[in-house]
């Protein structure tokens, strides 16, 4: 079974991703701009909103780079302690989303193996900070020993088709020792031929639909408001159900 992950910011798309066949989400704030970590109040309502999901948390205490200084690294560790022992159902089962590099492009182990203790019992998928080291194939086995059991990537390229062949050497080298989450230009119409080139077992993917505001549109309203706001489509996250659904 091919499992899907949903990318979303959005509290209620959280819901409606579990009632639409995705098996898990990562949860987000400002995915806008590349995502960072959503509020401790965003967490605790999403982990009480649902009964049979993962819900990955991603901890990025900024956008831009993935080289954070110790006070960053110490912000993301607290971030992680403080949603470790949400209430959430016995359905529910609870993760973290995390990764950090050096200067030199390689996997900053100290910062990411923190990250990792701090998560203790929980899941961690190493996110798409992965796509910019210099060597994957080092990265990944840095990773594997550092006991990461999955990478969210598109094979260092824009999507995950422009990164199949790299994509597919990955799955190999990794084996059962770590499982290789696809990100990056995943749709409904183009899964199945990532599954078939690359070998993957788990697609990560948006699901978006403008949405009209329901505020005033007035005065300064233009400020803070554009008109609409993107929201999780469960109609999306059914077609990609329906995609990879055998037959």
């Amino acid at each position: 079974m091919t499992i899907l992950e949903v990318c979303l910011d959005d509290i209620g798309g959280a819901l409606d991703a579990e009632q639409a066949g995705a098996q898990r989400i990562e949860l987000c704030a400002a995915l806008d701009t590349g995502g960072i970590t959503p509020s401790l109040g965003t967490v605790s309502s999403v982990l009480a909103s649902l009964t049979s999901m993962t819900v990955m948390v991603l901890i990025r205490q900024r956008g831009g780079d993935f080289v954070y200084s110790p006070a960053e690294v110490d912000a993301m560790v607290a971030d992680i302690r403080s949603m470790r022992d949400l209430p959430r159902g016995e359905g529910v089962t609870l993760g973290f989303v995390i990764g950090a590099l050096t200067p030199q492009g390689t996997v900053d182990s100290a910062a990411t193996a923190a990250l990792v203790d701090a998560a203790d019992v929980h899941p961690v998928t190493f996110h798409k900070a992965f796509d910019l080291v210099v060597d994957h194939a080092a990265a990944l086995e840095t990773l594997i020993a550092l006991g990461i059991p999955r990478v969210l990537t598109s094979g260092g390229a824009s999507s995950v088709l422009e990164g199949a062949d790299v994509m597919a050497a990955l799955v190999a080298q990794a084996g059962e020792r770590l499982t290789i989450l696809a990100g990056g230009g995943v749709r409904a119409h183009n899964a199945q031929e990532i599954l078939n080139r690359t070998g993957v077992t788990e697609l990560h993917f948006r699901a978006p639909v403008e949405i009209a505001s329901n505020g005033y549109q007035g005065g300064a309203s233009a400020l803070y408001d554009s008109g609409s706001r993107t929201v999780t489509s469960p109609e999306l996250v059914r077609a990609m159900h329906a995609a990879v659904a055998p037959l």
